[in-house]
């Protein structure tokens, strides 16, 4: 029975210092980000080229259709 009580202590100090361990990780990982977040600069975001693509999609169905087809409707997925 003495066996029995030494398993279960070290068992309980197992899963206490795993727990211990795991918030340190959780807290100290989010005081990085926050550190990080307050010191890098924010990224700028890139401009949008505009482009048109229609006269480009016309003429690969005319050539597809032999000038039979047409777009109706282009959607941008």
């Amino acid at each position: 029975m003495d066996n029995l009580g030494v398993g279960l202590l070290l068992m309980g100090v197992g899963m206490v210092t795993v727990f211990c361990i795991l918030l340190i990780v959780i807290y100290g990982s989010r005081l990085i980000i926050s550190l990080v977040n307050k010191m890098a600069p924010e990224a700028e975001a890139a401009p949008k080229a505009s482009f048109d693509a229609r006269p480009i999609l016309e003429a690969a169905v005319a050539q597809l259709t032999g000038g039979k087809g047409r777009i109706t409707k282009i959607t941008e997925l």
